[in-house]
């Protein structure tokens, strides 16, 4: 059996890999990416058939530029998956807390566990580009007195000891990823039960809520909302929309009435709600 190829930001042991192996399972061929962009790149050129992005999250908020990512190089979204995150402080087997002289880690996952770290203000906070990486480089280079947050997953690629768990200061912290593809995926009518859309409005008094309310009249329950700048037009914006519903019927209905009345209508993806 042909594994399928799944490109994601980070390195084996990220949340990126985590919500990979959830997804997909275990069969997969993974393709670490630099950045989101590489990700794109990877789906667009064919070395890569499904992508995982972060778009949302509970604390931060929505990852703005990965929205305009999936647009403008007419991309689909094919699914969706939600991931509990968990900050865990992690070290060479045989290290203690005392052995710690620095912290590193991605920027958010140390934003996100600053409240920890004030009870020990002789460790140094150092920003590195992924969580796992840190993880990886500590067992590569024998790292006797780094300690990186990251995933579980990672302590155990790694081999390395977690000394304390869960040291996020808000303990509900979810991110949503999206999941990708070059191609948008068919699924049958009634198993699709959500949606994500960009469109455009008029720039008049009451446009957006006309448009809003067209959704509300056919059943669409909308679950998120961005706008971003047209960059081309200055003071213009466009909407990315999210959508559920229970009939596949009254979104398409909703598709025949905003290809009307928004400007420059797209649906980005057709897909099943994960939250349900």
């Amino acid at each position: 059996m042909e594994l399928i190829k799944v490109a994601i930001q980070g390195i084996k042991g990220s949340n990126h890999h985590q919500v990979a192996t959830d997804f997909f399972g275990d069969d997969i061929e993974l393709l670490e990416c630099n950045s989101f962009d590489a990700v794109v790149d990877n789906l667009l050129i064919g070395t890569a058939d499904k992508g995982i992005m972060a778009i949302e999250n509970s604390i931060a908020g929505s990852i703005i530029p990965n929205y305009n990512l999936v647009y403008h190089n007419n991309i689909h979204v094919i699914g969706e998956h939600y991931l509990n995150i968990h900050h865990n402080l992690m070290v060479m087997k045989g290290k203690s807390f005392d052995d710690i002289q620095e912290v590193h880690s991605h920027p958010m996952a140390l934003l996100q566990c600053k409240e920890f770290f004030k009870a020990h203000p002789q460790i140094k906070l150092v920003e590195s580009v992924d969580t796992a990486e840190t993880a990886k480089r500590i067992k590569d280079e024998n790292l006797e007195h780094i300690a990186a947050i990251a995933p579980k997953m990672a302590a155990d690629l790694y081999d390395l000891e977690i000394i304390a768990d869960n040291i996020q200061t808000i303990v509900n912290n979810s991110t949503r990823f999206i999941i990708l593809k070059k191609q948008n995926k068919v699924l049958p009518e009634e198993e699709i039960n959500k949606a994500s859309l960009r469109f455009i409005t008029d720039h008049k008094r009451g446009s957006l809520a006309t448009v809003l309310n067209v959704m509300s009249d056919c059943n669409m329950n909308m679950t998120k909302i961005q706008s971003l700048p047209v960059i081309e037009t200055p003071w213009k914006y466009a909407f990315f929309v999210d959508v559920t519903f229970d009939k596949y019927e009254h979104f398409a209905k909703t598709k025949s009435l905003m290809q009307i009345m928004a400007e420059d209508f797209k649906v980005l993806g057709e897909y099943k709600n994960a939250l349900l």
